[in-house]
């Protein structure tokens, strides 16, 4: 006989459970907090933008649409000089990083829109200050080194990374790491609660027993209590007086 059960059931579960669902919830966002509060070192994002222009002929101040076209085909090329052991490795050099360049490499990444010729560098750093000196220090490599390796001097650059005072952590975020857990610790706790109840074999109600059984309930007795006090003996008439009273 297939099981079923009912959205009220489903609610009842729940209501019963309904301590142990918050509990965990709330021990989930706490839990969250304090990791992301205490334990978490906050990242800091750095940003600078590079404009890569084509050159202009001459005889003419007008930009042609092929040296357009040109600098945008270039554009992956560009973004992989950027992150290139080439440029890394001298931005470690000036900064006297103790890291090769390959290090350095995992906390940069290039990026630009479609159809545009500006690479936006961002540079993620435990330390805010450090952040900065990178972003800036890989542009002015990239401006110097690019004519030699691509013989080509079209590359601006159009604004340096935020002075460190000014940069906030990118990550852990705090709040978002409370949301998520809080979501995580809700679904848990209710999936629990259900197979808590679907592990429950014992028999609380009547209806219970008839499906258990699959015989019909012809009666049931009333649980009984025991008075802490024997009611009093009936008073007995005898010659017109009460005996046993």
């Amino acid at each position: 006989m297939e099981e079923t059960i009912s959205l009220k059931e489903l609610f009842q579960v729940l209501r019963k459970r309904w301590l142990m669902i918050v509990g965990i919830t709330g021990i989930a966002a706490i839990a969250s907090a304090i990791i992301s509060f205490y334990f978490m070192t906050p990242v800091y994002q750095a940003s600078t933008q590079i404009l890569v222009n084509p050159k202009q002929a001459s005889d003419t101040a007008l930009v042609k649409s092929d040296d357009v076209r040109l600098s945008l085909q270039l554009i992956n090329t560009y973004k992989g000089v950027l992150t290139s052991p080439v440029i890394l490795d001298e931005v470690a050099k000036g900064l006297e990083l103790n890291m090769k360049g390959t290090q350095l490499a995992k906390n940069v990444s290039v990026a630009s829109e479609q159809e545009s010729q500006i690479l936006t560098v961002n540079v993620m750093n435990t330390s805010p200050k450090l952040a900065e000196q990178i972003a800036n220090k890989l542009a002015e490599v990239f401006q110097t080194q690019i004519s030699s390796i691509m013989k080509i001097d079209n590359v601006t650059i159009l604004a340096k990374a935020e002075p460190a005072a000014e940069l906030s952590p990118v990550k852990p975020r705090p709040l978002l790491n409370v949301a998520i857990a809080m979501v995580v610790g809700l679904m848990s706790s209710i999936g629990l609660s259900f197979l808590i109840e679907y592990m429950d074999n014992s028999i609380k109600k009547e209806q219970e027993l008839e499906t258990v059984l699959g015989i019909p309930l012809l009666g049931a007795v009333a649980q009984m209590t025991e008075t802490k006090e024997k009611a009093a003996p009936a008073a007995v008439q005898v010659g017109g007086k009460a005996v046993g009273s």
